[in-house]
């Protein structure tokens, strides 16, 4: 562990908590110390938000022309792809994933900062055919302001990025806080800008916990937007919160994603190969994770038996270590909560197929790990079918026929992904119509670019982000009229 404190950075500066309290960062493989924070409160949230408010109103960011921001976010993109290598082992540390997953990301994470370098002078706004004889109108976007963003534990500097780049393209200062759990990539990241031209203000990273930090930026009357990724409830406080100034809102709140094989999938093997990659990847904890897995009567006694065969041989470990397949949930409070779903799901019949218990291994014992976990005669009304689990766990649920599928699928308050297998064409396109959720696969599962809207239905959320509209959420629309030929109307008074 180094024992040097990271604090926070504000104003361009780095700053220690006003009480100058400190949170130790585990790493969930062996629950050891990896590094020492700052552990701020509302008080540095009030400072990182005045010093985000100054920068924006004294337009240094927001006149800065266009393409001169675009190419400060491709530069920070370049930097990100240099330091790849030491951004993917801090996040394997942090949260247990392993190396090859946290390398995915880092080099996601670079191509998002260059797609929005890349669209940050492209929108010169749209001209209007007014209706108005001698008259001009048009449509300009320009930036919300300031935006306080907070992202969560299960992909730290992958959904930070997802919110930083277009609220700085769009001309917005920030104020991210990451989750309290796992910071340091976020910090590695501020760091890097801070070697930058970037202004003083522009971005700052708050540290501390939700009820006190989160609370205050969505609170806050001088945040202009809030964007928020994590747990439902959480989202419906900030929501709550949020409504003291009335600010704009965009919440990512997770997922109950089914994935439903049809007997004419075509290739079994190959939909059983993404079904695993569907849910395994960082042990789960993926809010568009396919953990509830919906089979066709005609092919699921052979589908499950393929299931098990392949999750029993799943290699826990160490994130850091070679061969390594998956590793650890974040931490002993998240593992007592999966934990406690195994009860609540045999308690209401469901049959546990495989897994469900820590495992054995004498090298696995001092980290937070929960085996492959298969639960079969899953019905609709179960709460291990409707509740986001966020570990590595499959249910499955038999249906026999397309509308039924479809009406069992959309039963729920969630409407992030879903994904299904066909060879058929016109099933193809009615069920990618009738599924309501925010992203549909179709012979695959789990897909996402930085190019394509993310975001879902009903209770999953509100906006999206990546794609063009991505950037959209940071920006208020402006409607501009002049009247080149003013004339009296001789109306009032004569």
């Amino acid at each position: 562990m180094d024992n040097t404190v990271q604090n926070m950075y504000i104003g361009g500066r780095w700053h220690s908590a006003v009480s100058g309290k400190t949170r130790d960062i585990i790493n969930p493989f062996n629950g050891k110390v990896i590094a020492e924070v700052a552990e701020g409160d509302r008080e540095d949230a009030q400072i990182a938000v005045l010093a985000a408010r100054q920068a924006f109103d004294s337009k240094i960011w927001s006149d800065l022309p266009a393409v001169e921001r675009g190419r400060l976010l491709y530069t920070l993109g370049d930097r990100i792809e240099a330091e790849s290598e030491v951004l993917a082992r801090l996040e394997s540390l942090d949260t247990g994933k392993t190396m090859a997953e946290s390398r995915w990301d880092m080099a996601d994470i670079a191509g998002i900062f260059r797609y929005y370098a890349g669209l940050a002078d492209k929108d010169g706004g749209e001209i209007i055919n007014s209706p108005i004889p001698n008259s001009d109108s048009r449509a300009v976007r320009e930036p919300v302001g300031v935006c306080g963003q907070i992202s969560p534990w299960n992909y730290p500097l992958l959904q930070a990025a997802w919110k930083m780049a277009p609220a700085l393209a769009a001309g917005c200062t920030v104020v991210m806080k990451p989750s309290e759990i796992t910071p340091l990539t976020t910090l590695k990241i501020a760091e890097i800008a801070a070697e930058m031209d970037f202004p003083a203000g522009v971005i700052n990273v708050v540290l501390g916990p939700g009820a006190s930090v989160g609370a205050e930026l969505a609170e806050n009357t001088m945040v202009d937007l809030i964007s928020f990724t994590g747990g439902i409830e959480t989202g419906k406080s900030i929501m709550r919160a949020a409504s003291t100034n009335v600010k704009k809102i965009a919440l990512e709140l997770g997922g109950k994603n089914p994935n439903i094989i049809f007997a004419d999938c075509g290739d079994l093997d190959v939909a059983l190969d993404r079904a695993l990659d569907g849910v395994f990847f960082h042990a789960g904890q993926i809010c568009s994770a396919g953990s509830r897995l919906m089979l066709e009567a005609s092919i699921h006694d052979r589908f499950v038996e393929k299931l098990k065969s392949r999750m029993a041989k799943i290699r826990l470990g160490d994130g850091l270590v070679d061969g390594t397949q998956m590793g650890p949930l974040i931490s002993a409070q998240h593992l007592a909560k999966v934990e406690n779903y195994m009860r609540v799901a045999e308690a209401d019949g469901a049959h546990l197929e495989l897994g469900g218990r820590r495992p054995e291994a004498a090298d696995l014992q001092d980290g937070f790990f929960f085996l492959p976990t298969l639960f079969t005669g899953c019905h609709h009304d179960m709460r291990i079918v409707q509740e986001e689990v966020f570990g590595p766990v499959i249910t499955v649920e038999k249906f026999t026929g397309e509308d039924e599928a479809v009406r069992l699928a959309n039963g729920t308050i969630y409407g992030l992904a879903a994904g299904f297998w066909t060879s058929d064409p016109g099933r193809i396109q009615r069920v990618a119509r009738q599924l309501q959720f925010g992203t549909v696969w179709i012979n695959d599962f789990n897909v996402y670019f930085t190019q394509a809207p993310w975001g879902g239905y009903k209770q999953s959320g509100l906006g999206r982000e990546l794609g063009r509209q991505g950037l959209e959420e940071y920006t208020e629309i402006k409607h501009i009229f002049q009247n080149h030929n003013p004339e009296p109307s001789g109306w009032f008074g004569l």
